[in-house]
């Protein structure tokens, strides 16, 4: 076999620098030092710090307030608050009308209580026993009705703005059996009216003049009932 002497020096010459390598670098056994970490262990409790459980990073001084506990938390106001005096017996009556009714609030009865009012006292003006019906009791009904007859009889009619309530109030409430709630509403309103006779001249009142009224009302319901609708049950004149 022929040897090539340019193949042999060419491998000497890689032996040589094998050697050398493996005397500059060393042989790697797994007991080495790791390298240097400027930042050493507080860069890992900073991260730690800013993680949560779900992944989400947050900075200490931003982290969100822990919410109130229910101990913690202030019990709900009586429903009755800013309708009636503490102690008194409308609070009292609302109180248990409430407790009757949880659906029962008297900022939402007031508010029903007005739009009844002038729904009736438009009804009236206009002779409608139909829109009338559903909104009082039979007794207060039959006398809204024979006032309406009786004054078209005459040949009367009633024009009739409404224009706005100033004020609307509770003056007192029961609840009766245990079922029967009432509740007393004292209303100041405006009005536009006039009634005009046969022949068309004004009888009563004044068609350009703007009118105070006061009316006091009384509305009743069956707490126990599925009917969530109130009734006119009594009109006095105020105090």
């Amino acid at each position: 076999m022929n040897f090539d002497p340019l193949n042999i020096l060419l491998l000497a010459v890689a032996l040589v620098v094998f050697w050398r390598l493996k005397s500059v670098l060393g042989t790697r056994t797994g007991a080495e030092k790791p390298p240097l970490d400027p930042f050493g262990s507080k860069r890992g409790e900073l991260q730690k710090d800013r993680e949560t459980q779900d992944g989400v990073l947050r900075f200490p001084q931003n982290a969100p307030a822990p919410a109130p506990g229910e101990d913690e938390r202030e019990p709900a106001a009586p429903v009755w608050t800013g309708f009636a005096e503490p102690g008194s017996e409308l609070a009292a009556a609302l109180g248990q009308i409430a407790e009757m009714d949880p659906q029962f609030t008297p900022r939402s009865f007031v508010e029903g209580a007005k739009m009844a009012y002038e729904m009736i006292v438009d009804g009236f003006a206009k002779g409608d026993k139909a829109a009338l019906k559903n909104l009082l009791s039979k007794d207060v009904f039959d006398g809204f009705a024979r006032a309406i007859d009786e004054r078209q009889a005459l040949g009367q009619r009633v024009d009739s703005r409404f224009v706005g309530i100033d004020k609307a109030t509770m003056q007192s409430a029961s609840l009766v059996g245990g079922k029967k709630a009432s509740i007393t509403m004292a209303f100041v309103s405006e009005l536009i009216t006039a009634t005009y006779d046969k022949a068309g001249e004004v009888i009563d009142g004044d068609p350009k003049e703007i009118r105070e009224v006061t009316d006091v009302w009384t509305f009743e319901r069956d707490v126990t009932s599925r009917n969530p609708n109130w009734k006119l049950v009594a009109t006095q004149a105020p105090a």
